[in-house]
């Protein structure tokens, strides 16, 4: 960002040497999905996780979430979390345009509604991933955390 006092606040570009947690499986293609802002005190000192995805309609495989090369695997923070899951039906904001499961204390939810996921800290969640994708997804998601860290 601009060269001010303050422009040093303003994130316009990814994080370099991003490091995907120990607790996601594999790395996902960019026609799935795509990080497109991560910030955290590596990024400007003192700041707080807080990233921002997009995920894109592709074919999902037809076994269960368990099974994928994708899900986010079972995990917890020291810290609390929001998840926020945002469908792009202009018609009907509150339509996620997808399915997704999502594990919380041993809990199965699946969510077809645009969302914020509030998780305690301590709280085991996951496996989580996508049944279906029908519509781009905007995926947002912090903590009171300086980085994005946590324990299978």
């Amino acid at each position: 960002m601009a060269k001010t006092k303050y422009g040093k606040y303003i994130v316009t570009e990814l994080k370099p040497n991003m490091v995907r947690a120990e607790w996601t499986k594999a790395e996902k293609k960019p026609n799935e999905s795509v990080t497109v802002l991560h910030l955290d005190s590596e990024v400007i000192p003192g700041a707080f996780f807080v990233g921002g995805s997009w995920f894109w309609p592709h074919e999902l495989p037809k076994v269960p979430l368990a099974e994928r090369p994708n899900p986010v695997l079972p995990h917890c923070h020291d810290f609390d979390e929001v998840l926020a899951l945002f469908g792009t039906n202009r018609d009907d904001p509150h339509d996620l345009g997808g399915e997704l499961e999502v594990w919380l204390g041993g809990e199965k939810h699946i969510v077809t509604k645009s969302c914020i996921i509030f998780i305690p800290k301590g709280l085991v969640h996951g496996p989580i991933g996508w049944n279906r994708i029908d519509r781009p997804i905007f995926h947002f998601g912090c903590g009171p955390s300086e980085l994005y860290t946590g324990r299978m």
